[in-house]
């Protein structure tokens, strides 16, 4: 079990497992990753991000 909140995007389950105890699919961090106004790979992360969509 890990410390932070985790989410199934399969099932819109909040778990702090790793795999969602009710699907058994693996979960992402619920939380978004910190700002920095110095981020040099910002804008590649956001273009990659548009094509998950």
């Amino acid at each position: 079990m890990s410390g932070r909140i985790r989410y199934c995007e399969r099932d819109h389950r909040y778990t702090l497992f790793i795999c969602c105890p009710v699907c058994g699919e693996p979960t992402r961090t619920a939380h978004p990753a910190r700002y920095s106004p110095e981020d040099r790979y910002g804008a590649y992360r956001r273009e990659a991000q548009s094509w998950t969509r």
